[in-house]
């Protein structure tokens, strides 16, 4: 199967590169530069027109939208045990955290990130602070999940909602709380931190920060 992943450093695509990377898939790497916007390039919004990332081809399928992938590739792996049965409650679960992760902590980071773009240069400070409250707020109801059900979020089952988890966790890095000041998030950040993959995907796409 030929599969190549269009993406960049440090945003959506990392869990999607992460995963590829754990499942032991072959795959060419295609990383955009944002700054000078390749993804709005004509090119690229003829794959993907939406001009964003992760855009995942699987011999001519284009696959968007980084929680769906993740599921589908837990799907296409089952032996890697990175989602539970289908049909049982603990898939349920899975479901329902991966939903949680796209739409209520990314819509979040996305008033925190582009908070002019969302309200207007008039209210960006207000979206801005709104954002922050309610990701703050999530960072509690990890914490206090995690340490009544963990140490993962299926608890004692890893999934690709603890992939997915982690990298949302991380893009909190330069905010005024991060997520790592909540011991119990910054423990199960360091554990997922410290797997093979997560180090790879670290050195090929160059960062350096959040170790």
């Amino acid at each position: 199967m030929a599969i190549t992943l269009y993406g960049s450093t440090s945003t959506a695509s990392l869990v999607v590169h992460w995963l590829l990377l754990e499942l032991d898939v072959p795959h060419a790497l295609v990383m955009l530069d944002f700054d000078t916007r390749q993804q709005k390039s004509a090119e690229y919004l003829a794959l993907n027109p939406a001009g964003v990332v992760p855009t995942l081809v699987m011999d001519g399928q284009v696959l968007t939208e980084a929680a769906a992938i993740a599921l589908h590739l837990a799907d296409l792996h089952p032996h890697a045990g990175l989602l539970p049965a289908p049909g049982t409650p603990l898939r349920g679960e899975a479901y329902r955290w991966m939903f949680w992760c796209a739409n209520t902590v990314q819509p979040a980071y996305r008033a925190w990130f582009y908070a002019h773009e969302m309200a207007g240069a008039d209210n960006a400070e207000a979206t801005r602070q709104h954002a922050r409250e309610r990701l703050e707020a999530a960072w509690q109801r990890l914490a206090d999940h995690l340490q009544a059900s963990g140490p993962y979020m299926l608890g004692e089952q890893l999934s690709v909602v603890d992939f997915m988890l982690v990298m949302l966790l991380r893009w909190s890095r330069n905010m005024p709380t991060p997520s790592d000041r909540w011991p119990v998030l910054k423990a199960y950040a360091d554990r997922l931190k410290a797997r093979p993959a997560f180090i790879e995907v670290y050195r090929r796409e160059g960062i350096t920060d959040w170790r």
